[in-house]
């Protein structure tokens, strides 16, 4: 006798579509409590202060609180704080805050625990700031095309300098060093402040460092600025010429902040989201506080940042490959 399927099946699909409406429906009364908001640093660092930012407005739009979880330790590049949130229920109720270290730490750590784009769910990418090429005030240096002209004359001869190995001024210098194709020394620091004191006073030739770092020394003379890193000029230093325009073909290195959220977090949470932090974003008076540190604002879709995140992953991979960076653990 034949046995017919047609129940279980009708029975299995209707467990699917009850399903698919569950998931559809999350999103109609999220954030219905406190959403938390993992940082991989300590109160006080950038990208807190990002993060409380962008949480206290997001607060105000969403109508739950968005508290800030600062969390620091558990290894190597924020180890502890990424598996909080890739552990976490995919519910929307936990984000982790990211800036480039999230891409370039699996090149850099053997047997990284983590992959950027398996293990997480992209939210948005909410803003973007270039690093400055700098030299001291003094130099003969007037562009960028002078300081590689005379590096590819004299290999070996500059240094360059900023944070410790394996931070992401080490990893941008590194690859406008390779991509402008001379030899130089990469010098490392505990911190940028220390380098910016030894460029100004003449022991370091150039380095490459955020604008709130180098910005208030080129403001007031101590440092002049050669050529930002992205591949479009900044909106906020509209004058000053891109490294790619002076010759270094497509160099277009950005430090960011976004969100991420668990693997597996609904598509409806994740665009309620997304559409929330980009309009906060987006407001003039963002823009304007952004700005101070020659940020601008983005607010991208969960795709496109998901493409942004691959590509960096990717590229640091071939570099730290190339160029031999090695650190421990």
């Amino acid at each position: 006798m034949k046995v017919s399927n047609t129940g279980s099946w009708a029975t299995f699909a209707g467990a699917l579509a009850l399903t698919a409406t569950a998931h559809a429906q999350t999103a109609t009364d999220y954030p219905n409590r406190p959403v938390r908001v993992v940082v991989p640093q300590g109160p006080g660092g950038g990208t807190d202060i990002q993060a409380r930012m962008f949480s206290t407005r997001i607060s105000q739009l969403l109508g739950q609180q968005f508290v800030i979880d600062n969390r620091v330790g558990g290894g190597a590049a924020g180890v502890s704080a990424a598996a909080l949130v890739a552990r976490s229920s995919p519910d929307g109720y936990n984000l982790l805050a990211i800036t480039p270290s999230f891409t370039f730490s699996p090149a850099l750590y053997k047997d990284y625990p983590f992959d950027p784009i398996k293990d997480f769910t992209p939210v948005s990418l909410l803003t973007r700031a270039p690093y400055l090429l700098v030299v001291n005030a003094s130099s003969t240096f007037k562009s960028a095309k002078d300081l590689i002209a005379l590096a590819r004359a004299q290999p070996g001869k500059l240094n360059f300098g900023a944070g410790n190995i394996g931070t992401g001024t080490h990893l941008v210098t590194e690859w406008f060093i390779s991509a402008a194709g001379i030899k130089a020394t990469y010098v490392p620091y505990k911190s940028t402040g220390p380098a910016m004191l030894d460029l100004i006073g003449g022991r370091l030739d150039g380095a490459l460092t955020n604008v709130l770092s180098s910005g208030p020394h080129v403001k007031s003379g101590k440092l002049r600025a050669l050529g930002i890193s992205t591949i479009q000029r900044s909106k906020v230093l509209p004058d000053l010429a891109t490294l790619a325009e002076q010759g270094v073909v497509g160099y277009n290195a950005a430090t960011f902040h976004g969100y991420v959220a668990a693997p597996r977090t609904p598509a409806a949470i994740i665009n309620k989201l997304s559409a929330a932090y980009t309009r906060v974003v987006r407001t003039p008076e963002m823009a304007e506080q952004l700005s101070e540190d020659g940020g601008e604002p983005v607010g991208s879709s969960p795709e496109e940042f998901r493409r942004q995140i691959a590509a960096e992953t990717q590229l640091w991979r071939k570099l730290v490959q190339d160029v031999g960076i090695k650190i421990q653990n």
